[in-house]
Protein backbone atom coordinates (compact mmCIF):
# COMPACT_ATOMS: atom_id res chain seq x y z
CA UNK A 1 0.00 0.00 0.00
CA UNK A 2 1.14 3.45 -0.76
CA UNK A 3 0.46 5.81 2.30
CA UNK A 4 0.51 9.38 1.89
CA UNK A 5 0.92 11.71 5.31
CA UNK A 6 0.28 15.78 5.18
CA UNK A 7 2.10 17.27 8.52
CA UNK A 8 2.70 21.09 8.37
CA UNK A 9 5.66 20.97 10.81
CA UNK A 10 8.00 18.31 12.39
CA UNK A 11 9.78 19.85 14.96
CA UNK A 12 9.53 17.54 18.16
CA UNK A 13 9.68 20.49 20.60
CA UNK A 14 5.30 21.05 19.36
CA UNK A 15 4.40 18.43 21.16
CA UNK A 16 3.17 14.84 20.71
CA UNK A 17 1.24 15.00 17.39
CA UNK A 18 4.90 15.17 16.22
CA UNK A 19 6.16 12.52 17.37
CA UNK A 20 3.13 10.34 17.04
CA UNK A 21 3.45 11.42 12.89
CA UNK A 22 6.71 9.97 12.68
CA UNK A 23 6.40 6.87 14.97
CA UNK A 24 3.18 5.82 12.79
CA UNK A 25 4.87 6.55 9.06
CA UNK A 26 8.09 4.53 10.58
CA UNK A 27 6.47 1.57 11.54
CA UNK A 28 3.81 1.48 8.78
CA UNK A 29 7.59 1.49 6.49
CA UNK A 30 8.80 -1.47 8.47
CA UNK A 31 5.19 -3.14 8.25
CA UNK A 32 6.15 -3.58 4.17
CA UNK A 33 4.01 0.04 2.95
CA UNK A 34 5.39 2.26 0.45
CA UNK A 35 5.33 5.51 2.90
CA UNK A 36 5.79 9.19 2.21
CA UNK A 37 5.51 12.08 4.25
CA UNK A 38 5.11 16.03 3.08
CA UNK A 39 6.03 18.66 5.04
CA UNK A 40 6.85 22.03 4.93
CA UNK A 41 9.62 22.22 8.16
CA UNK A 42 10.93 19.20 9.01
CA UNK A 43 14.20 19.65 10.96
CA UNK A 44 13.59 16.66 13.43
CA UNK A 45 12.45 14.23 10.38
CA UNK A 46 14.80 10.72 10.85
CA UNK A 47 18.42 11.03 8.68
CA UNK A 48 16.92 7.92 7.04
CA UNK A 49 14.01 9.77 5.49
CA UNK A 50 16.11 11.85 3.43
CA UNK A 51 18.19 8.76 1.93
CA UNK A 52 17.88 9.13 -1.64
CA UNK A 53 18.09 5.35 -1.99
CA UNK A 54 15.61 2.94 -1.10
CA UNK A 55 16.79 2.40 2.66
CA UNK A 56 13.15 0.73 3.62
CA UNK A 57 12.46 3.85 5.56
CA UNK A 58 9.59 7.04 4.52
CA UNK A 59 10.01 9.89 2.21
CA UNK A 60 10.56 12.82 3.09
CA UNK A 61 9.00 15.52 0.57
CA UNK A 62 9.91 18.95 1.57
CA UNK A 63 7.84 22.10 -0.16
CA UNK A 64 7.20 25.51 0.25
CA UNK A 65 4.87 26.54 3.19
CA UNK A 66 1.60 27.66 2.20
CA UNK A 67 0.45 31.18 2.27
CA UNK A 68 -2.57 33.15 4.16
CA UNK A 69 -5.41 30.79 4.85
CA UNK A 70 -3.18 27.48 3.75
CA UNK A 71 -3.18 28.54 -0.09
CA UNK A 72 -0.94 26.28 -1.70
CA UNK A 73 2.57 27.67 -3.75
CA UNK A 74 2.19 26.38 -7.06
CA UNK A 75 5.33 24.69 -6.85
CA UNK A 76 4.31 22.75 -4.05
CA UNK A 77 0.54 22.37 -5.18
CA UNK A 78 2.21 20.50 -7.92
CA UNK A 79 4.17 18.45 -5.75
CA UNK A 80 1.23 17.22 -3.55
CA UNK A 81 -0.51 16.72 -6.32
CA UNK A 82 1.63 14.25 -7.88
CA UNK A 83 2.31 12.55 -4.22
CA UNK A 84 -1.59 12.02 -3.92
CA UNK A 85 -2.02 10.99 -7.53
CA UNK A 86 0.63 8.42 -6.21
CA UNK A 87 -1.17 7.40 -2.79
CA UNK A 88 -3.48 4.66 -2.28
CA UNK A 89 -4.33 6.74 1.20
CA UNK A 90 -3.40 10.47 2.19
CA UNK A 91 -3.42 10.82 6.19
CA UNK A 92 -3.96 14.14 7.30
CA UNK A 93 -3.38 15.58 11.01
CA UNK A 94 -5.29 18.19 12.95
CA UNK A 95 -8.53 19.50 12.05
CA UNK A 96 -6.68 23.66 12.21
CA UNK A 97 -4.36 23.33 9.58
CA UNK A 98 -5.05 25.54 6.97
CA UNK A 99 -3.58 23.59 4.35
CA UNK A 100 -5.92 20.32 4.92
CA UNK A 101 -8.29 21.87 2.59
CA UNK A 102 -7.07 22.51 -0.61
CA UNK A 103 -5.29 19.21 0.24
CA UNK A 104 -8.48 17.23 0.65
CA UNK A 105 -10.00 19.03 -2.36
CA UNK A 106 -6.97 17.29 -4.19
CA UNK A 107 -7.55 14.06 -2.96
CA UNK A 108 -11.23 14.40 -3.92
CA UNK A 109 -10.50 15.98 -7.84
CA UNK A 110 -7.92 12.51 -7.91
CA UNK A 111 -10.43 10.21 -6.34
CA UNK A 112 -7.90 9.28 -3.26
CA UNK A 113 -9.81 8.68 -0.04
CA UNK A 114 -8.49 10.49 3.14
CA UNK A 115 -8.32 10.43 6.81
CA UNK A 116 -7.87 12.40 8.79
CA UNK A 117 -6.59 12.26 13.10
CA UNK A 118 -7.77 14.79 15.25
CA UNK A 119 -4.58 14.99 17.95
CA UNK A 120 -7.38 15.76 20.99
CA UNK A 121 -8.25 18.80 19.23
CA UNK A 122 -11.56 18.46 19.13
CA UNK A 123 -11.73 17.74 22.96
CA UNK A 124 -14.57 19.40 25.25
CA UNK A 125 -11.57 21.64 27.28
CA UNK A 126 -10.02 22.97 23.50
CA UNK A 127 -12.75 23.78 22.42
CA UNK A 128 -13.43 26.33 24.62
CA UNK A 129 -10.22 27.99 23.79
CA UNK A 130 -10.85 30.75 21.36
CA UNK A 131 -14.24 28.62 20.77
CA UNK A 132 -15.41 31.23 18.16
CA UNK A 133 -12.98 30.83 15.92
CA UNK A 134 -12.87 27.03 15.83
CA UNK A 135 -16.59 27.60 15.42
CA UNK A 136 -16.44 30.03 12.12
CA UNK A 137 -13.66 27.79 11.08
CA UNK A 138 -15.56 24.49 10.66
CA UNK A 139 -18.31 26.23 9.71
CA UNK A 140 -16.29 27.81 6.75
CA UNK A 141 -15.13 24.60 5.27
CA UNK A 142 -13.84 22.35 8.53
CA UNK A 143 -16.58 20.71 9.10
CA UNK A 144 -16.78 19.97 5.65
CA UNK A 145 -13.32 18.77 5.69
CA UNK A 146 -13.88 16.08 8.07
CA UNK A 147 -17.27 14.70 7.14
CA UNK A 148 -15.35 14.54 3.90
CA UNK A 149 -13.00 12.40 5.07
CA UNK A 150 -12.99 8.11 4.80
CA UNK A 151 -12.74 8.08 8.41
CA UNK A 152 -12.02 10.63 11.51
CA UNK A 153 -9.39 9.13 13.72
CA UNK A 154 -9.78 9.38 17.44
CA UNK A 155 -7.42 7.72 19.33
CA UNK A 156 -9.41 6.84 22.22
CA UNK A 157 -13.61 6.30 22.92
CA UNK A 158 -13.67 9.40 25.27
CA UNK A 159 -12.20 11.88 22.85
CA UNK A 160 -14.84 10.19 19.70
CA UNK A 161 -17.78 10.99 22.47
CA UNK A 162 -16.60 14.34 22.55
CA UNK A 163 -15.97 15.28 19.15
CA UNK A 164 -18.48 13.74 16.96
CA UNK A 165 -20.62 16.25 18.07
CA UNK A 166 -18.57 18.94 15.30
CA UNK A 167 -19.02 16.36 12.34
CA UNK A 168 -22.67 14.41 12.54
CA UNK A 169 -22.20 13.00 9.51
CA UNK A 170 -18.88 11.51 9.71
CA UNK A 171 -17.29 8.63 10.34
CA UNK A 172 -15.32 8.05 13.27
CA UNK A 173 -12.89 5.58 14.08
CA UNK A 174 -10.90 4.46 17.04
CA UNK A 175 -7.25 3.52 17.33
CA UNK A 176 -4.07 3.87 19.90
CA UNK A 177 -1.36 5.49 18.19
CA UNK A 178 1.56 3.93 17.66
CA UNK A 179 4.15 3.80 20.58
CA UNK A 180 7.99 3.04 20.45
CA UNK A 181 8.56 0.58 22.71
CA UNK A 182 12.24 -0.35 21.28
CA UNK A 183 13.84 2.18 23.79
CA UNK A 184 12.29 1.56 27.00
CA UNK A 185 13.06 -2.71 26.65
CA UNK A 186 16.30 -2.46 27.73
CA UNK A 187 16.58 1.52 29.54
CA UNK A 188 20.29 3.02 30.93
CA UNK A 189 19.21 3.17 34.62
CA UNK A 190 19.02 6.26 36.49
CA UNK A 191 22.17 7.51 36.75
CA UNK A 192 22.92 8.71 33.48
CA UNK A 193 20.17 11.62 34.65
CA UNK A 194 21.12 11.92 38.36
CA UNK A 195 24.48 12.96 36.68
CA UNK A 196 23.45 14.67 34.18
CA UNK A 197 21.17 17.30 36.23
CA UNK A 198 22.78 17.02 39.73
CA UNK A 199 19.78 14.59 41.32
CA UNK A 200 19.97 13.81 44.79
CA UNK A 201 19.28 9.79 44.84
CA UNK A 202 18.27 9.73 48.57
CA UNK A 203 15.46 12.39 48.18
CA UNK A 204 12.41 11.28 46.28
CA UNK A 205 11.88 12.59 42.65
CA UNK A 206 8.38 13.90 41.14
CA UNK A 207 8.69 14.45 37.54
CA UNK A 208 6.91 16.22 34.86
CA UNK A 209 7.78 15.79 31.29
CA UNK A 210 5.73 17.61 28.42
CA UNK A 211 5.38 21.08 26.70
CA UNK A 212 5.50 23.84 28.75
CA UNK A 213 2.22 25.49 28.63
CA UNK A 214 -0.64 26.28 30.86
CA UNK A 215 -3.31 23.57 29.77
CA UNK A 216 -0.70 21.27 31.24
CA UNK A 217 -0.89 22.82 34.52
CA UNK A 218 2.72 23.05 35.77
CA UNK A 219 1.09 25.80 37.91
CA UNK A 220 -0.78 22.91 39.72
CA UNK A 221 2.18 20.82 40.46
CA UNK A 222 4.13 24.11 41.92
CA UNK A 223 1.92 24.72 44.43
CA UNK A 224 1.58 21.03 45.48
CA UNK A 225 5.10 20.82 45.31
CA UNK A 226 4.65 24.12 48.20
CA UNK A 227 1.71 21.52 50.07
CA UNK A 228 4.54 18.52 50.25
CA UNK A 229 6.70 20.89 51.68
CA UNK A 230 4.38 22.31 54.08
CA UNK A 231 3.84 18.87 55.21
CA UNK A 232 7.57 17.85 55.87
CA UNK A 233 8.03 15.69 52.27
CA UNK A 234 11.17 17.43 50.97
CA UNK A 235 10.59 16.05 47.29
CA UNK A 236 12.69 17.23 44.29
CA UNK A 237 9.81 18.40 41.80
CA UNK A 238 11.86 18.21 38.32
CA UNK A 239 10.09 19.69 35.31
CA UNK A 240 11.36 18.82 32.24
CA UNK A 241 10.41 20.37 28.39
CA UNK A 242 10.26 24.32 26.71
CA UNK A 243 7.21 25.88 25.13
CA UNK A 244 5.34 29.09 26.04
CA UNK A 245 7.96 31.72 27.07
CA UNK A 246 5.55 33.73 28.85
CA UNK A 247 4.42 30.63 30.62
CA UNK A 248 7.79 29.62 31.58
CA UNK A 249 8.93 32.67 33.02
CA UNK A 250 5.61 32.67 35.09
CA UNK A 251 6.18 29.13 36.61
CA UNK A 252 9.88 30.55 37.07
CA UNK A 253 8.34 33.61 39.28
CA UNK A 254 5.94 31.03 40.79
CA UNK A 255 9.07 29.02 41.86
CA UNK A 256 10.94 31.91 43.74
CA UNK A 257 8.15 33.33 45.19
CA UNK A 258 7.10 30.15 47.03
CA UNK A 259 10.50 29.69 48.48
CA UNK A 260 11.39 26.99 46.34
CA UNK A 261 13.76 27.37 44.30
CA UNK A 262 15.98 24.63 45.89
CA UNK A 263 13.38 21.44 45.26
CA UNK A 264 11.57 23.01 42.55
CA UNK A 265 13.91 23.04 39.27
CA UNK A 266 13.30 23.42 35.25
CA UNK A 267 15.68 21.44 33.07
CA UNK A 268 14.67 22.57 29.64
CA UNK A 269 14.26 20.12 26.74
CA UNK A 270 15.25 16.46 27.60
CA UNK A 271 15.73 13.98 25.09
CA UNK A 272 16.94 10.33 23.76
CA UNK A 273 18.35 7.88 26.22
CA UNK A 274 18.85 10.67 28.76
CA UNK A 275 14.91 11.18 29.05
CA UNK A 276 14.31 7.47 29.51
CA UNK A 277 17.03 7.63 32.45
CA UNK A 278 15.44 10.52 33.48
CA UNK A 279 11.97 8.66 34.25
CA UNK A 280 14.06 5.67 35.83
CA UNK A 281 15.45 8.31 38.30
CA UNK A 282 11.81 9.71 38.72
CA UNK A 283 9.93 7.97 41.67
CA UNK A 284 6.58 9.49 40.33
CA UNK A 285 5.67 10.95 37.77
CA UNK A 286 2.91 13.71 37.39
CA UNK A 287 0.58 15.35 34.82
CA UNK A 288 -2.05 17.52 35.86
CA UNK A 289 -3.22 18.11 32.74
CA UNK A 290 -6.86 20.13 31.43
CA UNK A 291 -6.64 18.28 28.19
CA UNK A 292 -4.32 15.05 26.40
CA UNK A 293 -5.81 12.86 23.94
CA UNK A 294 -3.15 10.27 24.40
CA UNK A 295 0.10 11.77 26.02
CA UNK A 296 3.21 10.01 25.15
CA UNK A 297 4.87 11.17 28.30
CA UNK A 298 2.46 8.63 30.21
CA UNK A 299 3.48 5.51 28.58
CA UNK A 300 6.89 6.65 28.18
CA UNK A 301 7.05 6.54 32.30
CA UNK A 302 5.07 3.50 32.68
CA UNK A 303 7.47 2.01 29.89
CA UNK A 304 9.91 2.19 32.65
CA UNK A 305 8.26 1.26 35.90
CA UNK A 306 7.65 4.42 37.27
CA UNK A 307 3.90 5.35 38.49
CA UNK A 308 1.82 8.27 37.41
CA UNK A 309 -0.31 10.74 38.52
CA UNK A 310 -2.89 12.68 35.94
CA UNK A 311 -6.09 14.09 35.18
CA UNK A 312 -9.58 12.72 33.73
CA UNK A 313 -8.48 15.66 30.64
CA UNK A 314 -6.36 12.64 29.61
CA UNK A 315 -8.59 10.52 26.55
CA UNK A 316 -6.91 7.33 27.94
CA UNK A 317 -7.32 7.71 31.37
CA UNK A 318 -9.91 4.97 31.79
CA UNK A 319 -7.04 2.67 29.98
CA UNK A 320 -4.70 3.85 32.50
CA UNK A 321 -6.81 3.49 35.46
CA UNK A 322 -7.48 -0.15 34.49
CA UNK A 323 -4.05 -0.73 34.02
CA UNK A 324 -3.50 -0.77 37.73
CA UNK A 325 -0.68 1.81 36.56
CA UNK A 326 -2.01 5.23 37.34
CA UNK A 327 -3.78 7.25 39.91
CA UNK A 328 -6.20 9.51 38.07
CA UNK A 329 -7.01 13.10 40.47
CA UNK A 330 -8.85 16.08 40.73
CA UNK A 331 -6.44 18.86 38.39
CA UNK A 332 -5.84 20.80 42.08
CA UNK A 333 -2.91 21.27 44.36
CA UNK A 334 -4.75 19.62 46.57
CA UNK A 335 -5.32 16.29 45.06
CA UNK A 336 -1.90 15.86 43.31
CA UNK A 337 -0.17 16.94 47.00
CA UNK A 338 -2.12 14.48 47.98
CA UNK A 339 -1.62 11.37 45.72
CA UNK A 340 1.84 12.24 45.61
CA UNK A 341 2.04 11.71 49.12
CA UNK A 342 0.12 8.25 49.04
CA UNK A 343 2.42 6.98 46.83
CA UNK A 344 6.30 8.15 48.06
CA UNK A 345 4.76 6.97 51.37
CA UNK A 346 3.71 3.15 49.95
CA UNK A 347 7.17 1.73 48.40
CA UNK A 348 5.17 -1.92 48.14
CA UNK A 349 2.17 -0.14 46.48
CA UNK A 350 4.74 1.99 43.96
CA UNK A 351 6.56 -0.76 42.81
CA UNK A 352 3.46 -2.66 42.08
CA UNK A 353 1.58 0.29 40.13
CA UNK A 354 4.86 0.31 38.34
CA UNK A 355 5.54 -3.49 37.27
CA UNK A 356 1.86 -3.25 36.29
CA UNK A 357 2.77 -0.15 34.15
CA UNK A 358 5.39 -1.42 32.40
CA UNK A 359 3.64 -4.90 31.76
CA UNK A 360 0.28 -2.65 30.14
CA UNK A 361 2.82 -0.74 27.80
CA UNK A 362 4.28 -3.43 26.31
CA UNK A 363 1.44 -5.70 26.17
CA UNK A 364 -1.71 -3.95 25.26
CA UNK A 365 0.94 -1.07 22.91
CA UNK A 366 2.96 -3.61 20.83
CA UNK A 367 3.33 -1.60 17.89
CA UNK A 368 2.83 -4.37 15.54
CA UNK A 369 -0.86 -5.37 16.81
CA UNK A 370 -1.33 -1.30 16.55
CA UNK A 371 -0.13 -0.96 13.56
CA UNK A 372 -2.25 -3.84 11.82
CA UNK A 373 -5.22 -2.11 13.19
CA UNK A 374 -4.26 1.46 11.02
CA UNK A 375 -3.58 -1.14 8.01
CA UNK A 376 -7.25 -2.23 8.04
CA UNK A 377 -8.43 1.58 8.69
CA UNK A 378 -6.40 2.23 5.36
CA UNK A 379 -7.80 -0.84 3.51
CA UNK A 380 -11.20 0.66 4.31
CA UNK A 381 -11.16 3.53 3.44
CA UNK A 382 -9.95 2.55 -0.02
CA UNK A 383 -12.85 0.31 -0.37
CA UNK A 384 -15.12 3.29 0.37
CA UNK A 385 -13.65 5.64 -2.55
CA UNK A 386 -14.64 2.35 -5.01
Amino acid sequence: MNILHVMAELVLEHGGVVRAVIDLADQSARAGHAVTVVSWNAPDAPDAWRETEDTGSPTLIETAPPGSLGKLAPDARAALRTAIDRADVVHLHTPWLPANKPTAALCNELATPYVITLHGMLDDWCMTQKALKKKVYLALGGRKLLEGAAAVHCTAQAELDQSQRWYPRGTGVVAPLVFDVEPYADPPGPELARDAFGIDPDRPVVLFLSRLHVKKGVHVLVKAAQLLADRGIHAQTLIAGTGDEAYTRGIESQIAALGLTDSVRLLGMVSGETKVSLYQAADVFALPTSQENFGFVLPEALATGTPAITTKGVDIWPELEASGSTVIAEQTPEAFADAIADLLGDDQRRAAMGAAGRDWVLTELNADAIAKRYDELYRVAQLSEL
